[in-house]
């Protein structure tokens, strides 16, 4: 159908509502050119609020980092703040080295709290004034730690010579240094781990820390853990560590393992340990798992100058950690955790050593996560887990260059386009419904091949609550190339109303985007104040001109829009 007869017909429809609006606001709703386009330049998506697919999990509300001392600076408050304001249940916050030896001076995948040292005579020293300030500010915040116990402290490593690490935004040879090592004692380290989860709950209430969730470690399958017997070692201090916070406060919730890759190497046998092996602790069969917990991760690459996403690698993570859960009956509906999900491995890598990593300022990061999103909620539907998070793992770094490329949800107090994401799923609530129509990919077509193909990946993801409907509509590509997009006919159907109001939001290069406005300022790496507001301003989440109103057809409403190519639009319809 020519375009100009399809905007005429549209605007007649408009017109019948007896609505007033303005041309501004109609203007991302319809095509505004009169070029014919061809079936494959359409694409025709349809929401159905009478088909269900399932409550509506918070899995994005979770988020992580390896600075913890970040959380207590000011642009970490600041963040933080921010990310509890998006949702509507509490945030849980997973971070690295909060048992670290150290002054608290953070780095790049550094911090410390100094926890445990000991004195001249090997006696334990107990300080709790840093992980104080770390706990403290979350749950100023009403945020959940997902406590990490880790890493080795100092005095208590097999191997406590070279201590520190030293990371560059390339990479370090020696990151595993004597933090990544099991204890020497493992009755100190467990009475260290008793002590902390006492005084927690002492210090937040016993209620709070009954909501907060405990493991040991991260990623033990990998140099995380140096060690010539991973399974062994991690299988012993995930007994001692989790009998320990048990006899601090016997409701509290642990799980494990947190490994990477696909599940079979460290996972199996640890859930199987967990179930009939012998508990090193305590001499009895089995151990406390509470819930089960692993990691995904993309792998993009750069293509002849271009960034190429791998969602392949992700998803198939997901996958085969999935099918390995599945293939216990005895633990059949334990909350599963993605600890870490994320387009790639290394948070702390710059664009300068790692250009595969450009994908991280722009709107790519913002359209592959609500592709990805969307993805991990059908796979969890699929294989019938009980995923209650998935874990983003960024967060912001402290004085550190604008927009360096870090894998992070802000810069300098300036949030990126990928955080306006997560403030449309912020807005989703009630059940998750039925989406169908013209979708190129599923997810089982990219853990095959990813969104590699000459059609890009257009899909949408909806909800209905009380008397509202929420749709987020992305265009994604593994290939980093921005166009002018396709022509997206949206139908929502079952509104039972004659009447509605439509508000749109957007992520392009126009809209919620402040490294576009950053880039037209000229890159600079010193703004003015006047600046840094605007930015500021440009990174909060932005809707295309104001709400409108709507009619609908025998319970439909259709939406008409042009979505360019790693944009995403968020539509919500109050009747």
């Amino acid at each position: 159908m020519p375009g100009g007869k399809l905007n005429e017909r549209f605007m007649v429809n408009l017109k019948r509502t007896g609505w007033k609006m303005k041309l501004k606001i109609l203007l991302p709703l319809i095509c505004l050119c009169s070029t014919a386009f061809s079936q494959t330049d359409t694409v025709s998506i349809t929401v159905d609020i009478t088909k269900v697919k399932g409550p509506m999990k918070y899995i994005w509300a979770w988020y992580g980092y390896d600075e913890p001392n970040y959380t207590y600076m000011k642009n970490g408050k600041k963040l933080l703040s921010e990310l509890a304001a998006l949702s509507s249940v509490p945030v849980h916050v997973r971070t690295h080295n909060l048992m670290t030896t150290g002054d608290g001076t953070p780095a790049l995948k550094w911090g410390s709290t100094n926890m445990y040292t000991e004195d001249s005579l090997g006696n334990p020293v107990y300080s709790w004034t840093i992980v104080d300030k770390i706990f403290d500010t979350y749950v100023e915040r009403k945020i959940k730690p997902l406590v990490e116990i880790g890493f080795m402290p100092e005095a208590l490593s097999t191997h406590p010579e070279s201590y520190r690490h030293h990371w560059t935004a390339g990479g370090h040879a020696e990151l595993a240094t004597g933090w990544a090592y099991p204890p020497k004692d493992y009755k100190k380290w467990a009475e260290l781990i008793y002590r902390w989860a006492k005084h927690c709950a002492e210090r937040y209430g016993k209620a709070e820390v009954e909501s907060w969730y405990w493991e040991v470690w991260n990623e033990p399958d990998i140099m995380y853990l140096q060690s010539s017997d991973k399974i062994r070692d991690y299988c012993k201090m995930y007994d001692y560590a989790s009998d320990a916070v048990k006899r601090a406060l016997p409701t509290a919730r642990f799980g494990g393992p947190h490994s990477t890759g696909g599940g079979e190497w460290l996972l199996r046998p640890f859930i199987q340990h967990c179930l009939t092996g012998k508990n090193t602790a305590t001499s009895k069969i089995g151990a406390p798992l509470d819930f089960v917990a692993f990691h995904a991760k993309g792998s993009p690459e750069l293509v002849n100058g271009i960034v190429e996403m791998g969602m392949k690698s992700q998803l198939a993570n997901v996958r085969d950690n999935f099918a390995v859960i599945n293939s216990f009956p005895e633990i059949e509906n334990i909350p599963v955790i993605i600890g870490e999900s994320d387009p790639e491995g290394c948070a702390a890598c710059g664009v300068m050593t790692n250009p595969e990593n450009a994908y991280r300022n722009g709107t790519m990061y913002s359209s592959y996560e609500a592709a990805v999103i969307a993805r991990i909620y059908d796979m969890a539907d699929y294989y019938g887990v009980n995923l209650i998070g998935a874990v983003n793992w960024s967060f912001e770094f402290e004085n550190q260059p604008w927009f360096a490329g870090f894998r992070s949800l802000a810069t300098n107090g300036v949030d990126k386009p990928v955080l306006d994401v997560f403030r449309m799923l912020g807005m989703m609530s009630g059940d998750r419904v039925d989406v169908s129509g013209d979708l190129r990919y599923d997810f089982k077509s990219i853990c095959d091949s990813s969104v590699r193909g000459k059609q890009t990946d257009i899909n949408a993801f909806a909800s209905k609550g009380n008397n509202v409907v929420t749709v987020l509509v992305w265009n994604f590509h593994d290939l980093d190339v921005h166009d002018s997009g396709s022509f997206v006919i949206l139908s929502v159907n079952g509104i039972p109303a004659e009447r509605a109001t439509l508000t749109q939001y957007r992520i392009d290069d126009e809209h919620s985007n402040s490294y576009e406005v950053w880039k037209k300022m000229g890159s600079p790496q010193s703004p003015t104040a006047d600046q840094i507001a605007e930015l500021e301003k440009a990174g909060q989440l932005e809707t295309v001109g104001e709400p409108v109103g709507i009619e609908t057809k025998n319970t439909m409403a259709i939406i008409k829009m042009r979505l360019p190519r790693q944009a995403v639009s968020f539509f919500k319809i109050i009747y």
